[in-house]
């Protein structure tokens, strides 16, 4: 039956696209602009609220891995993709689950995007998208300043499993990127929106123009900015993030989100070649119950976060030691015009 299962009318879609991100989309100083005025907190807060199936304040954990069907014509209706996820029927977690599915609309309503998916770790959010968009034998172009387990993945076992090759580069010298995208090759522009650990602000303006000029996917790893810096807003296809650090906030829950359009999202879920639908980093629902508990007040730790962050950095370059952070004086030397608004 897997065959029958049509994806094309199901929409994951938290809320329409903000009418502020599609008025002039050609124009990407006034992308920055509307990026500069939407609120992530606000966005969070205005999200569908899923309430306990008792009538709670707080979402149900649903458990279950398997849904029961009660008709014979609802599970055709399931199949021809009639009925799904937003008339709340189910058929199996590893494809979507009612808990991890609404952390997902808070994720999307967060960065501004359509839709998102939730996995089990950063790593299979990373690894899953890019197989997904790049293929085997495919080209990415990638920052040359990226976290220790993306920057092996895409060297080392992209290489070796499936042939997808890549070319680092100097993320911020932009005629270095254009001129390393292969035509009809190149899939995806990979960075990070601040570099894990040197803390390299990419910028995502020029780099999403790059992008679209070459008809590649500009994907940004928002980990290090959420609430900070919204990379969809400013013109990136998808955002990946690993859940487990600012958004967990307690370094007790090890988790990934993808952050794109519907249709990357039910093309990732597809029976037949969805790439977490068939090899399953799927999130339980119970962590994703723990993390939507707390994304109400991420804001004020962001917040507090960085304020602690500057008074430690501003101390210990008072003793002379070497310090990366990018609020001192002098790191860096200059900003992304994206970010001067709030630097």
């Amino acid at each position: 039956m897997a065959e029958l299962i049509n994806f094309s009318n199901i929409s994951l879609s938290n809320t329409k696209k903000n009418s502020l991100e599609v008025a002039d989309e050609g124009e990407d100083n006034k992308k920055t602009e509307v990026a500069n005025k939407v609120d992530p907190a606000a966005a969070l807060a205005s999200a569908r609220h899923e309430f306990g199936e008792h009538g709670g304040v707080n979402m149900s954990i649903e458990a279950s891995v398997t849904f029961t069907v009660m008709e014979a014509d609802t599970m055709r209706r399931l199949c021809s993709g009639e009925l799904g996820p937003d008339e709340d029927y189910y058929i199996y977690s590893r494809q979507f689950n009612p808990t991890v599915l609404n952390l997902g609309r808070q994720m999307a309503s967060l960065e501004g995007t359509e839709a998102a998916y939730c996995t089990a770790s950063g790593m299979s959010a990373i690894t899953a998208v890019l197989l997904q968009l790049v293929g085997a034998g495919g080209h990415v172009v990638a920052s040359q300043c990226l976290y220790g387990g993306t920057h092996a993945l895409l060297s080392r076992f992209l290489v070796h499993a499936c042939g997808i090759k890549t070319t680092f580069v100097n993320i911020n010298n932009i005629d270095e990127v254009r001129s390393a995208i292969r035509a009809g090759e190149t899939k995806v522009l990979y960075v990070e929106s601040m570099s894990n650990s040197t803390l390299v602000v990419a910028d995502i303006p020029s780099l999403a123009s790059v992008a679209k000029e070459k008809g590649v996917k500009l994907i940004v790893d928002n980990t290090f900015t959420p609430m900070i810096v919204s990379p969809a807003r400013l013109g990136a296809d998808v955002v990946v993030l690993s859940l487990s650090k600012f958004i967990c906030g307690s370094a007790d829950v090890i988790a990934g989100a993808i952050c794109g359009p519907v249709s990357l999202v039910k093309s990732l879920a597809n029976h037949q070649d969805g790439v977490l639908m068939l090899t399953g980093p799927m999130m339980n629902a119970k962590v994703a119950f723990e993390i939507s508990e707390r994304l109400p007040h991420l804001a004020l730790r962001i917040k507090e976060h960085s304020a602690r962050a500057l008074a430690y950095a501003t101390r210990i370059k008072r003793h002379g030691l070497n310090v990366i952070y990018l609020g001192l004086p002098n790191h860096p030397p200059s900003l992304p015009p994206f970010l001067h608004w709030q630097s």
